[in-house]
């Protein structure tokens, strides 16, 4: 069973060079996720963890087929990341960043109104269908495929 999340999607990480979206992104992929690459402004042509980098994720999803994005950028930048997703017609967008300033996260709902996603977070250690694809900053290992799934409005009541 799987909610937003499943072993067809196709994952690419917003700030993928960085040290934690790296170290996430890797543990996903251990773990099933199908992660197709990730946007980094100004390093588009590299490759990072075997996987091609982008500088726009309009860019990412034309040659990728994306249609999860996990945002690992500082709070500063998240607004802009998450509308550059809905933009291009992400359909499920996870915020892992905390400390989003309010404004910015209204600047984005009210942007979001009108176009077919989700958004989960921000502050969330994300969101995972075991053995299929996790988005997020929780452990792997400790999720079991089945019947039962657990939804947390805290970043910190999820696990």
């Amino acid at each position: 069973m799987s909610v937003f999340v499943h072993k067809h999607s196709r994952v690419i990480i917003q700030g993928f060079t960085g040290q934690h979206a790296t170290f996430h992104a890797e543990e996903s992929m251990q773990n099933g996720t199908t992660v197709v690459g990730g946007v980094t402004p100004g390093k588009g042509g590299q490759t990072h963890l075997g996987l091609p980098v982008f500088d726009t994720v309009s860019q990412a999803v034309e040659e990728t087929g994306a249609d999860v994005s996990g945002i690992f950028v500082p709070p500063p930048f998240a607004a802009d990341a998450i509308m550059e997703a809905l933009e291009a017609g992400i359909g499920v967008i996870v915020v892992i960043a905390d400390g989003i300033p309010v404004q910015d996260m209204v600047r984005v709902k009210r942007y979001a109104a009108d176009r077919d996603a989700i958004i989960i977070g921000p502050n969330t250690p994300g969101i995972i269908t075991p053995d299929a694809c996790k988005v997020g900053i929780m452990p792997s290992h400790i999720y079991t495929p089945g019947r039962i799934g657990v939804v947390s409005r805290s970043g910190t009541l999820n696990y």
